[in-house]
């Protein structure tokens, strides 16, 4: 004979844990957190890049239509040109005007009434708007220089308007328009290319910009998740009862704060677990004292009862039925201190597996056999044969007997017992034929004095008999389980390894 140990009752747990870990996010605090801190960048470097890109570019261009306006107005105001106008004497003026453009050549147009003059071999241009010529004449408004940017045929172009006026004594120097215009056009390529250059060296720097951000992301991501992993394995810790776990608060921030109040809740809970843990190993040392002093009156009066039990029957029926129940009763309470004794030897781990290799129906049969409960309108046995098994034949005896005699009580008869195997596994069911077992009562069938059943009559046992028969199944390192069958009536299902 050995002492079998019982790794299942860690294994199933670790192997639970192992099943419950939580699997890894893809987009966890951490990544959420560096995604969050590029995107603000991306979103600075790309606000910051646009209105770089709006002010350069209002500056290029209107520096060069300034500049050109400039030197249009120059070259226009000197002019002597007679009325009415001579077309050779107009065109010579445009070459001149032209080969002196700034910021580059002009294209040259003048139109006065129906006459078309260019420096060009063509008399006009597409790219003159009626708008700007509207405005060059003053149709309706004062005549003034006017300037337009038109994009045509995929080309962008700066067009300037320029009228020839003159000044009389008469008009006390104020200036006249003559109806002749002076038009300049000129294309826009060059500060058009200077503006995509810029646009593209901005597209090309917001990567490593971008790059180089990522690393005070990374740094700021570590620096709140650091907090949060601490809290993380401490909450794991206590999970696995480590109640003196604490973390290390340091700083001013929230997260400073949330440390703290952790150790403060992990030292509340510390002291309370603490105080419950003592009063329940007093509890459980009064009963076991309680049980222990109750043993040796218990004999005397149980060896008394059985005296008068004898002589009952010479006794009146008043009397008979005293002595009678007084022994009921005696054996009632001896059963509960036995049970008591048995409870606080689980408690106090003091309780041993005596383990054998036995044949599993031949237990069980003589556990009925034992008890009387061989009357087959009560007790059904249903056993499969040759199942050997290494069990502690005592204990087994224990959790069988308790498992139907419960049912015997608050069950319906015939109950069924059936003993059969499932690989590695002995199975030992108990079934009834009662009313079941009320789904909110299915929880705690197995807590110590729970007989809060109201679909059961009330138990003639200790009510530690199903509280015992766990810690017995605990103890092989088995389960056992209690549920209610669809036809009606509680099935109780005992696992252990063979």
């Amino acid at each position: 004979m050995r002492a079998c140990p019982a790794p299942a009752e860690d294994a199933g747990p670790r192997r639970a844990r192992r099943r419950r870990a939580p699997r890894p996010h893809p987009f966890g605090l951490r990544t959420r957190l560096v995604l969050a801190f590029l995107l603000v960048a991306a979103v600075g470097c790309g606000t910051t890049a646009a209105l770089t890109y709006r002010a350069a570019r209002n500056a290029i261009l209107e520096q060069t239509q300034n500049t050109a306006v400039s030197a249009l107005r120059d070259q226009v105001d000197p002019l002597r040109i007679d009325l009415p106008v001579q077309t050779g004497t107009l065109r010579d003026a445009l070459l001149s005007i032209a080969r002196q453009g700034k910021p580059r050549p002009w294209r040259v147009y003048a139109e006065y009434g129906s006459l078309r003059v260019s420096s060009t071999d063509r008399p006009t241009s597409s790219v003159i708007t009626p708008e700007l010529r509207a405005r060059a004449l003053g149709r309706g408004t004062t005549p003034h220089s006017s300037f337009q940017r038109v994009v045509k045929d995929g080309t962008p172009y700066l067009t300037v308007a320029v009228p020839a006026v003159f000044r009389t004594h008469a008009t006390q120097g104020t200036a006249q328009p003559t109806g002749l215009v002076f038009y300049a056009v000129m294309e826009l390529d060059e500060e058009e290319a200077n503006i995509e250059a810029m646009v593209a060296a901005a597209r090309d720097g917001a990567l490593p910009a971008l790059a180089v951000a990522l690393i005070p992301a990374l740094l700021a991501a570590r620096g709140v998740l650091r907090p949060v992993r601490e809290l993380r394995r401490a909450a794991r810790s206590m999970g696995r009862g480590r109640l003196d776990t604490r973390i290390h608060a340091k700083g001013s921030d929230e997260l400073a704060d949330l440390a703290r109040t952790f150790n403060e809740s992990a030292a509340e809970l510390e002291r309370s677990v603490a105080e419950l843990r003592r009063a329940e190993a007093r509890a459980r040392r009064f009963a076991a004292d309680v049980s222990h002093e109750l043993r040796t009156p218990l004999a005397g009066m149980l060896a008394v009862t059985e005296v008068l039990d004898e002589d009952a029957g010479t006794l009146d029926s008043d009397t008979a039925r005293a002595v009678r129940l007084i022994s009921a009763e005696t054996g009632r309470l001896a059963v509960l201190v036995e049970d008591l004794m048995e409870i606080s030897r689980f408690d106090a781990r003091a309780a041993e597996l005596h383990s054998d290799e036995v044949d599993a129906a031949d237990c069980v049969r003589k556990t009925l056999q034992n008890r009387h409960w061989t009357d087959p309108a009560r007790v059904v046995a249903d056993l499969s044969e040759g199942i050997r098994a290494r069990l502690d034949p005592r204990r087994f005896d224990v959790v069988v007997a308790n498992l139907v005699g419960n049912a015997l009580r608050h069950g319906g008869a015939p109950v069924t017992v059936r003993v059969y195997a499932e690989g590695d596994t002995l199975v030992t069911e108990v079934a009834d034929q009662g009313p079941g077992i009320h789904p909110d009562v299915l929880p705690h069938v197995f807590d110590r004095f729970y007989k809060a059943d109201p679909a059961r009559t009330r138990s003639a046992g200790s009510g530690l008999g199903l509280a015992i028969t766990l810690e017995n199944v605990r103890l092989h390192g088995g389960t056992v389980e209690a549920a209610n069958r669809p036809g009606g009536g509680a099935v109780f299902t005992v696992r252990m390894p063979r």
